[in-house]
């Protein structure tokens, strides 16, 4: 593809063929940025490096650059992106570094979940009680269980494997099951688990 073919493809890409004549100075923010990242792609490069892709931008424009980068992670290209967004790089990143001062955590999303909170079980119940507490915490997999509401969550290494013994001991016991599922810690929580050991570090050295 020559120079021009590359130019309308990203500007396509991006929603900007049609702005192609009009002055730079006159566009948005968000336009800018679209901008920025056509540029960047013109030499179709392995490793892309993008600064908060989505800054400044509209929702509609965000899904389309969230979209775009998901394609190009299909076409098995390398991005590092650094974002604020946690929610963003909860969806678009394989690997998350988290950063300040200096490295503090670099693992795939689900896996720093499961580093700093474990895993926990949540099975909806039409009624909880100590009793059914009870009947898991006897397993020697489960570290912690709490009953909340009509819920009760465990804490397990494996849920995949341990589930079905779980749930059998819940009917056995009584239980009127309504559905399972597993507690799904938000990226931000991680960081903000992370930020708190950093600070509670400082605080230990002073």
């Amino acid at each position: 593809e020559n120079i021009a073919e590359q130019i309308q493809k990203y500007l396509e890409l991006l929603g900007l063929w049609n702005r192609r004549y009009e002055p730079v100075g006159t566009f948005s923010k968000g336009m800018r940025q679209k901008l920025a990242i056509a540029r960047a792609l013109l030499h179709e490069p392995e490793v892309l490096f993008l600064d908060e892709p989505t800054s400044g931008l509209d929702p509609q424009a965000s899904k389309l650059v969230r979209e775009f980068i998901e394609g190009l992670k299909e076409e098995g290209r390398t991005i590092i992106l650094t974002t604020h967004n946690l929610e963003e790089a909860d969806r678009l990143c394989d690997r998350v570094a988290v950063i300040s001062g200096h490295l503090l955590a670099l693992d795939a999303p689900g896996e720093l979940r499961r580093k700093i909170f474990g895993r926990k079980v949540v099975f909806h119940l039409q009624e909880a009680n100590q009793a059914l507490v009870g009947a898991l915490e006897k397993f020697p997999f489960v570290s912690e269980v709490e009953a909340m509401d009509n819920k009760i969550l465990a804490a397990v290494e494996n849920p995949e494997e341990q589930n079905p013994e779980l749930i059998r001991a819940l009917v056995n016991g009584g239980a009127e099951l309504q559905f399972v599922g597993e507690l799904r810690r938000r990226l931000e929580d991680v960081y903000l688990e992370l930020m708190g050991a950093v600070e509670d570090n400082n605080h230990g050295k002073n």
